[in-house]
């Protein structure tokens, strides 16, 4: 048996969670024959199987993926190795980033969580999958009931692999949110592997790639940022080991304060603390407009004679980000969006 390694190992920490690694085997099989085999029984396969099997980049996966390689993929996740078909179907995906980086690469989805707020989670041509639950909880039944050859999830189901992994083979595809950038990298890239479309993955890593490039040019010596949350009236801030941390980590934003606490929903800071802390720029997500809750949006909340004094809103400095960098960080259309939006706002500053 041979294997072709895909992926580069030195990419992604070691420390931090394992490198999604995608090793594609060809199959040589060796059969028997004997002397009652029937001339059109399996048994009269050739000794030695053609290793030129057609990859799955040949594969029919555009809107529909109803033809399966004959060649298997091997993906080490974040619970580890996890053995399947290339381009298997039908499969399910429980998490938005990971929707996203698919509709991107236009790979067919057969069942996803209902509900779900974002609007570019679908391939372009995708017909409508079956709600299998929510991104918190799945619908056994329905599971059970599509027998997906794969099921795919991130963060907010991860706690229910072993769950779904009796069901079917399971991929926990959990992002590196203190090594977003690589971490992203690596799992966009075996995606493509997955569903045989390392070509267009690539050219979507190059979008990423030359939009982090261009947003470089134009953060260098325009002050420091500091990132906050804002959730009705509470207010949280994140460093460069968050799921915002690219900011200062890929972008080269100086941080306003080295000291900020690595916790999953940020550090509580009051106006006082911001007015304080005097950022330069202020990146700003609104944790309620993202998830649709009612009451006062993060404007209406920083409109405030304290952060008023800041330089960030003197200079009209305030970048707010998208809702997709709460929901799907690390996704493509997140990347995207949200280097767009900074891009835009240091480039227009005086």
């Amino acid at each position: 048996m041979s294997f072709t390694s895909l992926s580069n190992r030195s990419s992604y920490p070691l420390l931090k969670r394992p490198l999604l690694t995608v090793v594609i085997t060809a199959f040589i099989a060796t059969l028997s024959v004997t002397g009652c085999s029937s001339p059109e029984s399996n048994d009269s396969e050739p000794a030695e199987a053609n290793t030129e099997n057609p990859t799955a980049d040949a594969a029919s996966n555009i809107a529909n993926n109803d033809a399966v390689s004959a060649q298997t993929i091997s993906v080490d996740t974040v619970k580890g190795k996890v053995d399947l078909a290339i381009n298997p179907s039908p499969f399910v995906v429980y998490d938005m980033s990971l929707l996203q980086d698919l509709a991107a690469l236009d790979v067919a989805v057969d069942g996803m969580p209902g509900n779900l707020r974002l609007d570019n989670l679908h391939a372009k041509t995708q017909p409508e999958p079956k709600t299998v639950g929510t991104v918190f909880e799945p619908d056994l039944e329905a599971l059970n009931a599509m027998k997906p050859q794969a099921i795919l999830v991130g963060s907010r189901m991860a706690e229910k692999y072993e769950e779904l992994s009796s069901i079917a083979p399971t991929l926990d595809m959990t992002i590196d949110t203190a090594n977003i950038y690589d971490s992203s990298k690596q799992r966009l890239h075996d995606l493509g592997a997955l569903f045989g479309k390392s070509d267009e993955a690539a050219k979507l890593q190059g979008d990423i790639d030359t939009l982090i490039e261009e947003t470089k040019t134009v953060t260098q010596d325009k002050g420091k940022g500091l990132v906050i949350m804002v959730n009705g009236n509470k207010m949280s801030a994140f460093g460069d080991k968050s799921r915002y941390g690219f900011i200062h980590s890929v972008l080269g934003v100086p941080m306003t304060d080295n000291q900020i606490a690595d916790a999953p929903h940020g550090q509580p800071v009051s106006f006082e603390y911001l007015q304080k802390a005097n950022p330069d720029w202020l990146f700003v997500l609104d944790r309620s407009a993202a998830i649709g809750e009612d009451g006062a949006g993060a404007k209406a909340v920083l409109d405030n004679p304290l952060v008023a004094q800041t330089n960030a809103w003197r200079k009209n400095q305030v970048v707010y980000l998208s809702p997709d960098s709460y929901l799907a960080f690390g996704g493509y259309y997140q990347w995207i969006k949200d280097l767009t939006t900074i891009k835009n706002a240091f480039a227009a500053a005086k």
